[in-house]
């Protein structure tokens, strides 16, 4: 394990490393950390800045990455809410600068890959068990018997509360440690300490992900692992093994939490009402649906070009008021779904530009077959369905970090060039193979 912090490299290149280090450690924490380390970061990248790096910014992919960004900015131009597009700029900032500093950075990203993600899969499950830990130690000071470890006080938003962290931007977090996980396991290669210890710590993020009570990621998390997992990694007998043991698990594991009330009640009977506009149906919140169905009513007035950047809340303030949605006009919601949010504020170029940038990223993970990179996508495409993930800074670092290091720690850019041997071949290491020494 000390290779995770011990590396064999330039001390420019070590210092980059624990940077990378420090911003994977601090994605779950308070976002002023992140920034701090982040900007750390920026600074020495461009202090120890080579001439010649500055050709990698002209590519497909610098394009591409920061696409999010600049429909902000150009939606902008047209804004009916000046003030809001530039905050929305600031929060998005990242989804420029972590492609710049990936590009420019000397670092090896693909030789340091793993480690930086077992690194991230491990201090995911610590901050789970400690949430865990001060759940015990708040049922026991308050003499609460343990079984209302799973009452609402401890569930999805107030179960990450103690991190101030959003329960399914956390939950994003958790998917990524726990397939990392589950790979390097299917891959065999570890030694039996360490599987334990892996095992364990897959049984942690699990609990954790459950604990956190996200319908949307339950449903990827389903997906991934008996679907994506097996197909990429695995073969033949061994493939219909782990799929039918996999729905096996994964049957008694759904059965089991949802015998809970709290999961039942949250997982199924909140998820039913978020796909319904029947109003007469007694409910603490209003529907999904229902925020939908007011925010695409919007966009039919200008579909082309939407209404401008940070323009969406401010809009539909009033028409939830007028559509009785009394909720989201209190708390001043979202749509919460990132497609309509896109067709809202920058019409349809901009839903495309960002539908098109996550087909790019489809498509680049599946070409390296590269189940984690899948897995990451897979997770955006559905969040991007119940949660404007990107105009939250949890969501926007996530999003931005992972979405860079993924493309730019893949060996897209790599070709192995194969050739039949030679004779020469032959003879140059025939003439090059020490002779051996015997005695008589």
């Amino acid at each position: 394990m000390k290779e995770l912090l011990l590396i064999n490299d330039t001390k420019v290149n070590k210092i980059s490393y624990y940077h990378i280090l420090l911003l994977m450690a601090s994605l779950p924490f308070d976002l002023f950390y992140s920034h701090i380390i982040l900007i750390s970061f920026a600074l020495h990248t461009f202090i120890h800045l080579k001439k010649e790096k500055l050709r990698s910014l002209v590519s497909l992919k610098m394009l591409v990455l920061p696409s999010v960004l600049f429909i902000t900015i150009i939606a902008t131009i047209y804004t009916i809410n000046i003030p809001a597009a530039f905050s929305e700029w600031t929060l998005r900032i990242p989804i420029l600068v972590f492609p710049i500093l990936f590009s420019l950075n000397e670092l090896d990203l693909k030789k340091y890959r793993s480690n930086l993600l077992l690194a991230f899969s491990l201090i995911c499950t610590v901050t789970v068990f400690f949430l865990f830990f001060i759940v015990l130690i708040t049922i026991k000071y308050y003499h609460l018997p343990l079984k209302d470890i799973f009452a609402e006080g401890f569930t999805n938003h107030n179960f990450s509360g103690p991190i101030k962290i959003h329960a399914s931007f956390f939950s994003l977090q958790l998917v990524i440690a726990l397939v990392n996980l589950l790979i390097i396991l299917m891959k065999g290669e570890t030694s039996p300490l360490l599987k334990k210890l892996y095992v364990l710590s897959c049984l942690i993020l699990v609990c954790g992900i459950i604990q956190l009570s996200s319908k949307s990621i339950l449903l990827i998390l389903f997906a991934v692992v008996n679907i994506v997992l097996p197909y990429y990694l695995l073969k033949g007998k061994k493939w219909r093994n782990f799929v039918l043991t996999g729905f096996a698990i994964s049957s008694v594991i759904i059965a089991g939490v949802l015998s809970v009330p709290i999961f039942q009640e949250r997982l199924v009977k909140l998820f039913r009402e978020d796909l319904t506009t029947n109003k007469t149906v007694p409910r603490n919140s209003d529907s999904r649906i229902e925020r939908w169905r007011v925010a695409t009513e919007r966009i039919k007035e200008k579909p082309i070009i939407g209404y401008g950047s940070g323009s969406e809340i401010g809009l539909l303030k009033d028409d939830f008021y007028n559509a009785k949605l009394y909720s989201s006009f209190l708390y001043g919601l979202n749509s919460h779904n990132q497609y309509i949010s896109f067709a809202l504020k920058s019409g349809i170029w901009g839903l495309l530009i960002y539908l098109l940038t996550l087909i790019y990223g489809f498509k680049e993970a599946t070409k390296q077959r590269d189940v984690i990179f899948i897995s990451f996508m897979l997770v955006i495409a559905f969040i991007s369905v119940t949660e404007n993930v990107l105009d939250v800074d949890k969501g926007v670092m996530f999003y931005s970090f992972f979405f860079s290091f993924f493309s730019f720690s893949n060996i897209e850019n790599e070709r192995v060039i194969t050739r039949q041997p030679s004779p020469d071949d032959y003879l140059s290491t025939l003439a090059t193979k020490p002779l051996p020494v015997t005695s008589y």
